[in-house]
Protein backbone atom coordinates (compact mmCIF):
# COMPACT_ATOMS: atom_id res chain seq x y z
CA UNK A 1 0.00 0.00 0.00
CA UNK A 2 2.70 1.99 0.45
CA UNK A 3 4.19 1.67 -2.41
CA UNK A 4 1.17 3.55 -3.93
CA UNK A 5 1.24 6.31 -1.42
CA UNK A 6 0.93 9.52 -3.58
CA UNK A 7 4.19 11.10 -2.65
CA UNK A 8 6.47 8.33 -2.75
CA UNK A 9 5.17 7.99 -6.40
CA UNK A 10 5.81 11.80 -7.13
CA UNK A 11 9.55 11.51 -5.47
CA UNK A 12 10.15 8.29 -7.83
CA UNK A 13 8.71 10.31 -10.79
CA UNK A 14 11.28 13.46 -9.91
CA UNK A 15 13.86 10.52 -9.39
CA UNK A 16 12.95 9.20 -12.59
CA UNK A 17 12.89 12.53 -14.67
CA UNK A 18 16.35 13.88 -13.11
CA UNK A 19 17.98 11.04 -14.30
CA UNK A 20 18.85 9.85 -10.58
CA UNK A 21 20.31 6.20 -9.81
CA UNK A 22 18.59 5.67 -6.93
CA UNK A 23 15.15 3.69 -6.33
CA UNK A 24 12.74 3.99 -3.45
CA UNK A 25 13.29 2.06 -1.06
CA UNK A 26 10.01 1.14 1.68
CA UNK A 27 11.87 0.75 4.97
CA UNK A 28 9.29 -1.81 7.53
CA UNK A 29 8.77 0.84 10.02
CA UNK A 30 9.06 4.43 10.07
CA UNK A 31 11.73 6.12 10.39
CA UNK A 32 11.23 9.57 11.72
CA UNK A 33 14.83 10.40 12.92
CA UNK A 34 18.50 9.78 11.06
CA UNK A 35 19.53 7.32 14.12
CA UNK A 36 16.52 5.68 13.34
CA UNK A 37 17.03 5.47 9.58
CA UNK A 38 20.93 4.79 9.65
CA UNK A 39 19.84 1.65 12.22
CA UNK A 40 17.33 0.58 9.62
CA UNK A 41 19.60 0.62 6.84
CA UNK A 42 22.69 -0.22 8.54
CA UNK A 43 25.19 3.04 7.55
CA UNK A 44 26.21 5.42 9.79
CA UNK A 45 23.96 8.48 11.07
CA UNK A 46 26.48 11.38 8.80
CA UNK A 47 25.11 9.26 5.73
CA UNK A 48 21.52 10.31 5.97
CA UNK A 49 20.39 13.18 4.21
CA UNK A 50 17.80 15.21 6.64
CA UNK A 51 15.79 17.15 4.93
CA UNK A 52 15.07 19.92 6.69
CA UNK A 53 12.35 22.98 5.85
CA UNK A 54 13.06 26.11 8.04
CA UNK A 55 11.02 29.50 7.59
CA UNK A 56 13.10 31.83 6.03
CA UNK A 57 11.25 35.14 6.33
CA UNK A 58 8.20 33.78 5.44
CA UNK A 59 9.65 31.77 2.48
CA UNK A 60 10.13 27.82 2.66
CA UNK A 61 13.93 27.11 2.70
CA UNK A 62 15.06 22.93 2.48
CA UNK A 63 18.49 22.34 4.52
CA UNK A 64 20.18 18.92 3.72
CA UNK A 65 22.08 18.05 6.42
CA UNK A 66 23.90 15.28 7.63
CA UNK A 67 22.22 13.48 10.22
CA UNK A 68 25.17 14.07 12.46
CA UNK A 69 24.81 17.63 12.37
CA UNK A 70 22.52 20.32 13.66
CA UNK A 71 21.80 23.30 11.27
CA UNK A 72 23.41 26.74 12.36
CA UNK A 73 20.28 29.05 11.78
CA UNK A 74 22.14 32.22 12.61
CA UNK A 75 24.83 30.73 9.73
CA UNK A 76 22.25 29.52 7.17
CA UNK A 77 20.60 32.81 7.40
CA UNK A 78 23.30 34.91 6.50
CA UNK A 79 24.45 32.56 3.64
CA UNK A 80 20.75 32.81 2.08
CA UNK A 81 20.63 36.84 3.12
CA UNK A 82 17.59 36.81 5.23
CA UNK A 83 16.88 38.14 9.22
CA UNK A 84 15.80 34.98 10.49
CA UNK A 85 15.48 31.00 9.47
CA UNK A 86 13.23 29.20 12.22
CA UNK A 87 12.31 26.05 11.99
CA UNK A 88 8.92 25.36 9.93
CA UNK A 89 5.53 24.46 11.26
CA UNK A 90 4.01 20.97 10.16
CA UNK A 91 1.52 22.75 8.42
CA UNK A 92 3.94 25.05 6.32
CA UNK A 93 6.21 22.15 5.99
CA UNK A 94 2.51 20.38 4.45
CA UNK A 95 1.81 23.42 2.76
CA UNK A 96 5.84 23.95 0.81
CA UNK A 97 6.19 20.13 0.03
CA UNK A 98 3.26 18.42 0.42
CA UNK A 99 4.79 15.53 2.52
CA UNK A 100 5.25 15.21 6.77
CA UNK A 101 7.57 16.01 8.70
CA UNK A 102 9.66 12.72 9.02
CA UNK A 103 9.24 11.93 5.61
CA UNK A 104 10.21 14.88 3.18
CA UNK A 105 12.01 14.15 0.76
CA UNK A 106 14.67 17.16 -1.19
CA UNK A 107 12.08 16.67 -4.24
CA UNK A 108 8.55 15.71 -5.46
CA UNK A 109 7.04 18.77 -3.99
CA UNK A 110 4.48 20.66 -5.49
CA UNK A 111 6.94 23.70 -6.47
CA UNK A 112 10.74 24.23 -6.35
CA UNK A 113 12.17 25.22 -3.21
CA UNK A 114 15.27 26.97 -2.15
CA UNK A 115 17.75 24.28 -1.00
CA UNK A 116 21.36 24.13 0.24
CA UNK A 117 22.99 21.03 0.45
CA UNK A 118 25.78 20.19 3.52
CA UNK A 119 28.89 19.83 2.45
CA UNK A 120 29.61 17.44 5.25
CA UNK A 121 27.49 15.00 3.06
CA UNK A 122 30.22 14.73 0.30
CA UNK A 123 32.53 12.43 2.68
CA UNK A 124 30.06 9.51 1.89
CA UNK A 125 29.94 7.30 -0.94
CA UNK A 126 26.45 6.58 -0.58
CA UNK A 127 24.20 8.44 1.16
CA UNK A 128 20.14 7.82 1.36
CA UNK A 129 17.11 10.59 1.86
CA UNK A 130 13.53 10.53 2.70
CA UNK A 131 11.17 9.64 -0.22
CA UNK A 132 7.80 11.34 0.58
CA UNK A 133 6.53 9.19 4.19
CA UNK A 134 8.85 8.05 6.83
CA UNK A 135 8.84 4.15 5.38
CA UNK A 136 10.30 5.57 2.35
CA UNK A 137 13.89 6.35 1.30
CA UNK A 138 16.22 6.29 -1.46
CA UNK A 139 19.74 5.79 -2.03
CA UNK A 140 22.06 9.09 -3.74
CA UNK A 141 25.33 10.32 -3.80
CA UNK A 142 26.01 14.16 -2.91
CA UNK A 143 26.56 15.58 -6.44
CA UNK A 144 23.29 13.73 -7.46
CA UNK A 145 21.94 15.41 -4.38
CA UNK A 146 22.81 18.63 -5.56
CA UNK A 147 22.03 18.21 -8.98
CA UNK A 148 18.64 16.71 -8.56
CA UNK A 149 17.44 19.84 -5.97
CA UNK A 150 19.12 22.06 -8.12
CA UNK A 151 20.27 22.82 -4.39
CA UNK A 152 23.86 25.14 -3.71
CA UNK A 153 26.76 22.90 -1.46
CA UNK A 154 27.49 24.94 1.97
CA UNK A 155 28.66 24.53 5.03
CA UNK A 156 25.34 24.54 7.53
CA UNK A 157 26.45 23.13 10.78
Amino acid sequence: MNAMHPNVQAVQEALESTDAHGRIVLLPDAVHTAAAAAAALGVEVGQIANSLIFNADGDPLLVLTSGAHRVDTAKVAGLVQVSTVRRATPEFVREHTGQPIGGVAPLGHPKPVRTLVDLSLAAFDEIWAAGGIPHAVFPTTFDELVRITAGTPAEVA
